[in-house]
């Protein structure tokens, strides 16, 4: 085993210290990132963008490394706490949100919120609210929000596919003509030729992706990446491989969703039952 290095400053960025970590392995065997490539297996290139901090990689590839470097676990408990770090998290949405601009293509499944691409400033503003914030820092991510979506009716504006599942078409807002504003947006946008709306029924039961809000996005070089995201944290993911695994699940719940235009007509029954009285105060 190689001997422990000193622990220093950059100790303290998980992600940074994992880069470093793997170039200083690669580099005490004399490999270059091709010869690495030959030995453990995965594109060189693959490996040259954890090194660079600009991919963390996943645990399969990570655990190759672990084993061909002989560290008996030490190399996956590393990459763990990178996968952890918050500041991560923070230059991985940076990051998607550069990719979004960019993209040509977007697909989205929400089982648990609308994609913020079709969220009302009402809706908006009260998931916001529930996540803690206030005031001036409020008023900016509303803002930031609605002004995304302009990228959906511009003259390039990419296509864009939203499977939404039906409990979230069904969740209240605290205003129920907020609620029905929302619901009337999402015919309306479903109108517009980039952009199909499909919703999913409670009634097909468990499928691939039940817990996981994702977006994929087709970059102009023909790449595709995904951004899987929960309560706790979101999640990029470039390896190729495991776009691919992802966009399986993904044609599946297409495959159950409802056809657009019986989206539609599922989408007014829903508007239906929704209370037309105003708000008690």
């Amino acid at each position: 085993m190689p001997p422990r290095r000193a622990i220093s400053g950059r100790s303290g960025e998980p992600r940074r210290r994992f880069a470093e970590e793997l170039r200083d392995l690669r580099r005490e065997k004399g490999l270059s990132l091709r010869q690495l490539a030959e030995v453990v297996g995965w594109d060189y290139s693959h490996f040259g963008k954890m090194e660079s901090e600009e991919s963390l990689g996943g645990p399969e590839v990570v655990q190759a490394l672990d084993d061909f470097y002989g560290l008996r676990g030490l190399l996956i408990t590393l990459w763990e706490l990178a996968r952890k770090d918050p500041t991560q998290f923070r230059e991985q949405y940076r990051r998607y949100m550069t990719f979004e601009s960019d993209a040509v293509s977007l697909w989205h499944y929400g089982p648990s919120l609308y994609p913020g691409l079709l969220q009302t400033e009402a809706y908006a503003r009260e998931l916001l609210e529930a996540g803690g914030l206030l005031g001036t820092e409020l008023e900016q991510q509303v803002s930031a929000r609605m002004g995304r979506q302009a990228r959906l009716t511009a003259k390039d504006a990419p296509t864009f596919r939203a499977i939404i599942s039906e409990p979230v078409l069904r969740r209240p807002l605290r205003d129920p003509s907020a609620w029905r504003d929302q619901l009337t947006h999402l015919l309306k946008v479903s109108e517009q030729p980039n952009i199909t709306v499909q919703a999913l029924p409670l009634a097909i039961g468990l499928h691939g992706l039940d817990k996981t809000d994702v977006m994929f996005l087709r970059l102009p070089d023909s790449r595709t990446v995904a951004y899987t995201e929960d309560d706790a944290r979101g999640h990029l993911i470039e390896e190729s491989a495991a776009v691919e695994r992802l966009q399986v699940r993904y044609d599946r719940v297409r495959d159950l969703a409802l056809s657009p235009e019986e989206s539609r007509q599922f989408i007014m029954r829903i508007m239906e039952e929704v209370p037309c009285d105003p708000v008690s105060t």
